[in-house]
């Protein structure tokens, strides 16, 4: 047999290194074979049939098991997908709620039960002037605490869940799912993905919107985003529906009603966001529905720890850090408006005051109004806001502290706390109901601003979720007063 080489004798002119390449390719052609080409080919038509073997019909041909299609037949359905997607909301609600008990009780009696006496000693033992230790200590720490004690435990379970159901190729079903209702509001389809972002924070949802390419339903996707529950509004949403619905409850019942209340105020949301849109286009935003297609992404298995880091750091930590950045400041507000007295009165009694009539009428009350004010910046600071303003108002203190003093110990001693500051099942029922429908936090406004360029249009996004809200919770009290007189 002839040496391969010896065919190809070195040509003059080339350089050395380009003959090596020359020679090292004319070496591995005489390797492979002749029929290299050949098995190409061959590899080309099998994988063509394969596909044509899974996208085609064949008569008289029984068609083979897809298990992508066979679980789309359930999810996508128009029998089964809704129900199903509401069971699934409802198992990681459950799960969160029941698996966030008990470290938001440890992590609180680490920060709150001991780390905080611990910081009034040291000040005391170098001392501090009463109001920095109070401004500090009092304001700013614990109400820092606090939102890391009752936030950090249910986003730490929730988040991750989220992100294995996004891992596993299930979100882009629910927006499947959601497509044809969008349309027939009047709203883009793909305003369903920008309103999963929204589920996560609604600024990302109105950047999302970015890829609806009219102006028209663009606009109303960043409009109705606010009804999208943020990660900013789930503890709140899980708080009171664990004090106040669950307690109606067995208690061995309570994690699953609480988890249904939650999910119910989520699928309002949902129905709102429809609402608003269908009313938008056939008033300010008149025009047709433009078509997308959306591709369905395969299955995959979930990568548990790489979907588990990754949730707890873009996610979990990220919000946390938001929280707290201004838990700071907003702790160190709510002291001085607690503690800076005028005439006698505080100037948080002055606004708690004067919007009571306002809270009666809508179902609330004066506190959980001044907390909305305050927490413009964030709306992870409302419960912290809620509970410091109504230390005040009932003269509760806690720590051997004075007014606005941030303090938690339990959910039995919470719920305690807010009957006392005149809470019943409606007060609860409205704030689900009016944490879902207010103004968009600041950092939304922001976006909504730098999306749409538009003072009319950002003013409009930030003021009709508030009028909304408003005007359902005074019809929820009115009718609620009207039959409990019956």
């Amino acid at each position: 047999m002839l040496n391969q080489e010896a065919l190809t004798p070195p040509q003059s002119g080339i350089p050395a290194a380009a003959q090596d390449i020359l020679d090292t390719a004319n070496r591995l052609r005489w390797e492979v074979g002749g029929d290299v080409h050949e098995n190409i080919v061959e590899a080309i038509y099998t994988d063509a049939a394969r596909i044509a073997d899974r996208a085609a019909i064949y008569p008289d041909t029984p068609p083979r098991f897809n298990l992508d299609r066979t679980i789309d037949r359930l999810v996508t359905s128009r029998l089964w997908g809704f129900p199903l997607m509401i069971l699934l909301f409802t198992v990681v609600f459950w799960i969160t709620i029941a698996g966030a008990n008990v470290p938001s009780q440890w992590l609180a009696y680490i920060l709150l039960d001991t780390v905080h006496p611990m910081l009034k000693t040291a000040g005391a033992t170098i001392g501090l002037p009463w109001w920095l230790d109070g401004l500090l200590i009092d304001g700013m720490y614990l109400a820092t605490a606090w939102v890391v004690s009752v936030m950090l435990p249910p986003m730490a379970i929730f988040f991750p869940l989220f992100t294995l159901l996004e891992d596993f190729g299930y979100l882009p079903r629910v927006a499947f799912n959601l497509d044809n209702i969008f349309k027939k509001s009047g709203a883009h389809g793909k305003q369903s993905l920008s309103m999963m972002m929204g589920f996560g924070c609604n600024a990302a949802g109105v950047v999302a919107s970015r890829v609806i390419d009219s102006p028209r339903e663009r606009l109303i996707a960043i409009i109705t985003n606010n009804f999208a529950l943020c990660n900013g509004r789930w503890p709140t949403q899980i708080l009171i529906a664990s004090l106040f619905i669950g307690s109606l409850v067995p208690a061995y019942l309570g994690g699953l009603i609480s988890a249904l209340a939650v999910v119910g105020i989520a699928m309002l949301g949902v129905l709102m966001s429809f609402a608003v849109s269908w009313f938008l286009s056939r008033t300010w935003l008149k025009g047709e529905a433009s078509t997308f297609s959306l591709e369905l992404p395969p299955y995959r298995p979930p990568r548990f720890w790489q979907t588990i880091y990754t949730s707890l750091i873009d996610r979990t930590i990220f919000v946390l850090w938001r929280a707290i950045v201004f838990a700071l400041p907003a702790g160190a507000v709510i002291w001085l408006m607690a503690n800076v007295s005028i005439g006698g009165a505080s100037i948080a009694e002055y606004l708690i005051n004067f919007l009571n009539p306002i809270g009666w009428l809508i179902g609330l009350n004066g506190v959980i109004l001044v907390a909305y004010i305050v927490a413009i910046p964030a709306n992870e600071i409302v419960i912290p806001t809620i509970l410091m303003l109504t230390v005040l108002v009932t003269g509760t203190s806690q720590f051997g502290a004075g007014a606005g003093v941030m303090f938690e110990t339990g959910d039995s001693e919470t719920l305690a706390l807010f009957q006392a500051g005149g809470w019943t099942l409606l007060t609860a029922v409205n704030l689900m109901l009016f944490s879902l429908l207010h103004n968009p936090c600041s950092t939304t406004i922001y976006t909504i601003y730098t999306e749409t360029g538009s003072k009319k249009w950002t003013a409009v996004a930030a003021l009709l979720p508030l009028a909304i809200g408003v005007m359902v919770t005074f019809s929820v009290a009115q009718v609620w007063r009207l039959v409990s007189l019956l």
